[in-house]
Formats: structure tokens, sequence, C-alpha cells
């Protein structure tokens, strides 16, 4: 008995560390946008402008972190759904999430710190054609086509997720269809102004968020309830003794 009691309390804080993971990754993707630097970048001041500069770097690096935790986050959703309906949609909506975000990681190390070095030769007079090497990176068949798969993961990765927790109702609903709205937007939002790209990040962070403190809700909810059954034990025993 000690020992499955043991074992619940720590899939409760595993599913807390994971809550937390999620709220962290929501943060980081809104500061993405937020923080990178908005010019023309189909004009060589403009890509210079906004890839040699340490914004730029730093806001990259946001949605890398976001991407590796987000996943992390998502294996809380596993713990709480384990044996109820939802179960098996949460599992596979985590694992295409990690698969979509190992596959858009590289594009984001491209952007990152490809991009920014060439800049910064540029900004300080070496002679480099930018726009042909951003294009040349952005648009590689392999690097696009790794990208666009892996977002598209990751959008799908957000459907199941939501129908998990529809179906699981455990947490409230509406988390999920928050969380698959953005994600299943990341595709199209590249190519809509900043200010949108910015109100994206916002709507990402929100539904990450929110995931975030329902999972935590539902592992105190957890803790009230294995508290209340060993109560009901100990009152119990005494009774009988």
């Amino acid at each position: 008995m000690p020992t499955a009691t043991n074992h619940t309390v720590g899939s409760r804080s595993l599913i807390r560390l994971g809550a937390a993971a999620l709220a962290l990754s929501g943060l980081l993707f809104f500061l993405y946008p937020a923080v990178r630097p908005w010019h023309d970048e189909s004009t060589v001041g403009g890509a210079v402008a906004s890839m040699s500069s340490s914004a730029w770097v730093a806001a990259h690096l946001f949605a890398m972190l976001a991407l590796i935790l987000m996943p992390l986050g998502l294996l809380a959703l596993c713990l709480c759904f384990a044996g109820s309906r939802g179960f098996g949609l949460a599992v596979g909506g985590t694992v295409a999430a990690w698969l979509g975000a190992a596959l858009a990681l590289p594009y984001y190390g491209a952007e990152d710190f490809a991009l920014h070095a060439i800049a910064r030769d540029v900004s300080s007079g070496t002679p480099i054609d930018l726009l042909r090497l951003v294009q040349a990176i952005r648009f590689g068949p392999v690097a696009a086509s790794t990208f666009a798969i892996g977002l598209g993961l990751l959008g799908a990765g957000g459907v199941l997720i939501a129908i998990g927790i529809w179906r699981a109702a455990i947490l409230p609903r509406p988390t999920g269809v928050l969380l698959a709205v953005p994600l299943i937007l990341l595709i199209p939002q590249f190519y809509l102004p900043a200010w949108t790209r910015i109100a994206h990040g916002g709507l990402l962070a929100l539904a990450l968020i929110w995931l975030a403190v329902a999972l935590w809700t539902a592992a105190a909810r957890q803790d009230r309830g294995s508290y209340s059954d060993r109560s009901s034990e100990t009152s119990f025993v005494t009774s009988a003794l």
C-alpha cells in the first residue's frame, strides 16, 4: 500500500513539473515574436537590421526552448489521463508534438545562428549576397520540407490532444480547443503581419498557461482526494480497534 501511495504522489509531482514546463513554454512562445526585430527582410538593409541584432538570436532561442519544453510538459497530460478514455489520444498528440518539434528545431537553429552570422559579416562590410543566402537557407528543399512537416505534426498533435481532453473530461474541455487553434495556425501565421504573429504568440501562450493551470488544479484535487481516502482509512482502523 505505501508503494502505491508513493507512486501516486510521484505522479502528481511529475504532473506539476509538466504544468510548469507548459506555462514556461507558453511564455517563451509569446516572447519569440514579441522580442524578434521586425524590419522589411526583403531588402538588404532590413535583413541586416533584423538578423544581425542580439534580439534576433534571443527571440529564436526562445522559440527553440519553447519547442523543447512543450512536448515535455505534455507528458504530464498523459499521466493525468492514465486509465481514461482520452489517454491514447493524449499519447498520440504528445508523440506528434515531439516529432514536430524535432523536425522544426534544425530550421530554427539555421535561422538563429546561420543567418545571424551572415548578417553580422555583411554589417561589418564583408561582400556577401545576403538576400541570396537568406533565400537558400530558408527555402532549401530539405530544410523547408522538414520545417513544414514538423509544424504540420504540431498542428495534428494539437487536434489529437484537444479530442483527448474532450473525451477524458478530466480537464476543462475548452483548454484543448484553445491549444489546438494556434497550433493549427503555426504555418499560416508566418505569412501574416508582425502584429498578427505577436497576437498568435499571445494566444498560444494563453492556451498553454491555461492548460498548465488546469493540470496543476487536477493534481491538487487528486491530493485532496488521496488525503480524504487516507483519513477515512485511519478512522476505520481506529473504530475497529
